[in-house]
């Protein structure tokens, strides 16, 4: 094989001539992924010009040739390309397999995901897919010898001939397609996203940028006038308020019993007067913007993460008012959100009936509850960080007992399961996750006579199951189906805790059904159920301010 594949290499190539056909490859086949969306979006449309579709591959590869003819320089042009080859086979495997898109948020979910979570997307059929569209043309261009005596200013002439020439091929079909892309561009803004490498290399630059070489922002305390209510102090002498708050994953609203999904995935809850918020919609479509979102003062429209990250939050202000927290951590990282507070993580490393090794399943958080619950002092808030849904490794987020739903796809490359499978195998997660919760109001209840109880549910955003051909989160927002924005928000109150905080418990069941909520309301809710006085408090954004008498 030896003396076949040498030859190949021997001959000396060109900047110019390497720099198109990497341009070649990318856009015939690194960007399939757009070739796959374009294909469902003009078989939409009537009288599709066949020019127009001949032309957009062309379109691509002059544009990345232009763009490449920016990075082919001695010294620079194999450890670059190598690296963007790399990346680009996993980015083009994600967007073909799941329409997964690298925008901003999402290079910054990417990149605060642990090695678990990343682990969770390994396949054979990923990492065959990564070696032959990205680490064999990698170790092919390692191995052509480039030109690197070549004159440099004959070099510069070649590489702005090339240039000019496909300035003048995108000029051209601008000329005679211009309409026919301006009309599926505009319609369809993801995808430019979705182009490779282009889209990941400008949000991870501006990711990196924004990260490691900007000044970061001075810390701002928000909240410092933060104090508990003499009532709740009061109440506090004869029986202290414990919340628990329960940060869900990846679970999307419309696969709640409770919403009116139809198979039974709130079995264990059902029954225990949990009221279900129906319609509430996340501040993000990934873990990295939702969480910190809704423990920010911060809404939605206004919601910038490295502002988040440098002032209180939600458990930095109930922790000033003397409200005792605890964060216990089961999905992979906080957020920030809990750096200032005590934080408990789950050991992934133990292997047991809860733990694999590199995963626990969700009821791993109660172990030691009680203990928890008595090492904090006066009103007390423990928030669990569930791993709940979390894709596409589905199947390990609940025991092989818990399969009710059948059948289901017990493997991480989800693309080679039917929908059907797919969607039963999600639906075991939310069915667990409602044990989960069942046994936590349980633990609750066997302490209500030492506190008044309740639990807050919610999750940090939604998943794509195949409705459209999408699968997985981190859609930009503007773009993202409800699928992945509208979540779950579940509330359980004990007697004491109704009575101590007078809560109308219809009140309440009429605004959960009626009325439109998202993760802004969380923040100004705890602090109102909490009894915690401050000018950050905003009672027109309490759930509970208009139920309590």
């Amino acid at each position: 094989m030896n003396y076949l594949i040498k030859p190949l290499f021997k001959r000396k190539v060109s900047y110019t001539c390497v720099t198109f056909i990497l341009a070649l490859y990318f856009a015939v086949v690194v960007n399939i992924p757009v070739y796959s969306e374009l294909s469902s979006i003009l078989n939409d449309i009537n009288g599709v010009k066949v020019g127009f579709v001949i032309s957009i591959p062309i379109f691509f590869l002059a544009a990345l040739n232009l763009i490449f003819n920016l990075f082919s320089w001695p010294m620079i042009t194999k450890p670059f390309f190598v690296i963007v080859l790399i990346l680009s086979s996993v980015v083009s495997y994600a967007g073909y397999n799941y329409g997964t898109l690298f925008d901003y948020n999402m290079i910054a979910n990417v990149i605060e995901t642990d090695t678990s979570e990343a682990g969770s997307y390994l396949s054979v059929y990923s990492v065959v897919w990564t070696l032959l569209m990205g680490v064999v043309p990698a170790l092919m261009l390692m191995m052509t010898k480039l030109s690197a005596n070549q004159n440099i200013i004959k070099m510069v002439l070649s590489k702005l001939g090339s240039m000019l020439a496909s300035v003048i091929v995108i000029a051209l079909i601008a000329m005679m397609y211009y309409q026919d892309y301006a009309s599926v561009g505009r319609n369809n803004s993801a995808l430019k996203k979705a182009i490779i490498p282009t889209q990941f290399i400008y949000s991870a630059t501006g990711f990196i940028k924004d990260k490691y070489f900007t000044t970061p922002l001075e810390y701002k305390y928000i909240g410092t006038d933060a104090k508990q209510s003499d009532e709740a102090l009061q109440d506090l002498k004869s029986k202290p308020t414990l919340l628990v708050f329960v940060v869900g994953e990846t679970a999307r609203s419309q696969n709640y019993e409770l919403n009116g999904y139809s198979k039974p995935t709130n079995a264990f809850t059902r029954d225990l007067d949990v009221v279900s918020f129906q319609n509430v919609s996340s501040c993000g479509t990934a873990t990295a913007v939702s969480v910190p979102c809704m423990f920010s003062s911060l809404t939605r429209n206004n919601f910038d993460r490295k502002v988040a990250d440098n002032q209180d939050n939600l458990l930095d202000i109930l922790n000033r008012a003397k409200v005792s927290v605890l964060w216990k951590e089961n999905d992979g990282g906080d957020k920030n959100v809990a750096e200032r507070i005590t934080k408990k993580v789950v050991d992934r490393s133990k292997v047991n009936e809860l733990c694999d090794g590199s995963t626990c399943y969700d009821m791993a958080l109660l172990e030691g509850f009680e203990q928890d619950v008595e090492s904090l002092d006066g009103n007390r808030m423990i928030a669990l960080h569930l791993i709940g849904s979390h894709g596409p490794t589905y199947y390990k987020r609940y025991p092989k007992e818990a399969r009710k739903f059948l059948p289901d796809c017990p493997r991480s490359d989800i693309e080679n399961c039917s929908v059907e499978e797919i969607v039963n195998t999600y639906d075991n997660t939310i069915l667990y996750t409602d044990y989960v919760i069942s046994q936590a109001i349980q633990k609750l209840k066997d302490l209500n006579d030492k506190y008044n109880t309740a639990l807050v549910y919610i999750s940090d955003h939604g998943e794509s199951l195949g409705e459209n051909g999408m699968f997985l989160h981190g859609m930009p927002y503007g773009l993202a189906p409800e699928y992945q924005t509208k979540v779950p928000l579940m509330l359980w109150m004990s007697d004491g805790f109704k009575q101590t905080k007078k809560i109308n418990t219809s009140c309440i069941k009429g605004e959960a059904s009626s009325n439109k909520y998202s993760q802004d309301n969380i923040f100004h809710s705890i602090l109102g159920v909490m009894d915690v006085n401050t000018n950050i408090y905003n009672e027109n954004m309490d759930i509970f301010n208009s139920c309590r008498s």
